[in-house]
């Protein structure tokens, strides 16, 4: 088995975390939360369940994933695959093995978790959410004749192809970058249905109306930043 790193942006996930946490698989090298200026007790909780816990004071998803990625640069031995999921316990960790399986056998680059309606609890995603990914994944489809049918923030990704992204978004749009830039790289990618349920607490993003409009904003404008590049 590879080595393989778990990522997981958390911002006050206190109730969620540490059930994550202890879903992901054994064969996992290392667990990352970290923790994007939580006030509860997210970094306690995460770190008893066995997590790496990190601090990052900067409020946004992306800032997160990056402080992720800063401290496995500094680490002496490199993973081979990234895994990215959420620290609400709306994605199911023990699906992970699906999420890396195409690239253990068969090569793959990126993998991303489809939120399928069939899979999905009731209330699970907000209308926002199902038509934002519509159209967003519509849009990659007709400017890059891409496959993406969701912009799921279960993904995996090979650790070198992630560094050559050089990925920069430091809030909402991170998801939508990095399948963006794996087209223009002409990256090999996957989609693997994934089961989705309703979060533990209060989305930051869906659950209100300005972060879903903010959301929205930032994943069309980097969709047409990179149609007319």
């Amino acid at each position: 088995m590879p080595q393989i790193k778990v990522i997981i942006p958390a911002y006050n996930e206190a109730g969620s975390i540490g059930l994550v946490v202890g879903d992901v698989p054994e064969f996992v090298d290392e667990v990352i939360v970290v923790s994007n200026n939580s006030t509860d007790n997210t970094e306690e909780v995460a770190a008893k369940a066995g997590a790496t816990v990190l601090h990052e004071p900067r409020k946004g998803y992306g800032y997160a994933c990056l402080k992720g990625m800063e401290y496995i640069a500094q680490l002496p031995k490199k993973p081979e695959i990234i895994v990215f999921l959420d620290g609400d316990y709306s994605d199911f960790p023990q699906e992970l093995e699906k999420i890396v399986e195409p690239i253990i056998q068969r090569n793959m680059d990126m993998v991303i978790g489809a939120r399928v309606k069939r899979w999905r609890e009731k209330g699970a995603m907000t209308f926002p959410q199902i038509f934002g990914n519509w159209l967003a994944t519509s849009l990659m489809k007709l400017f890059f004749n891409a496959r993406f049918t969701d912009l799921g923030p279960f993904r995996a990704i090979k650790y070198e192809k992630l560094l050559a992204l050089n990925m920069e978004d430091k809030t909402y749009g991170w998801t939508v970058e990095m399948q963006l830039k794996a087209l223009k790289k002409k990256y090999s990618y996957e989609e693997v249905p994934v089961h989705y349920r309703n979060r533990i607490g209060v989305s930051k993003v869906s659950g209100t109306v300005k972060g879903a409009f903010m959301a929205g904003v930032k994943i069309l404008t980097w969709i047409f930043k990179y149609s007319f590049k």
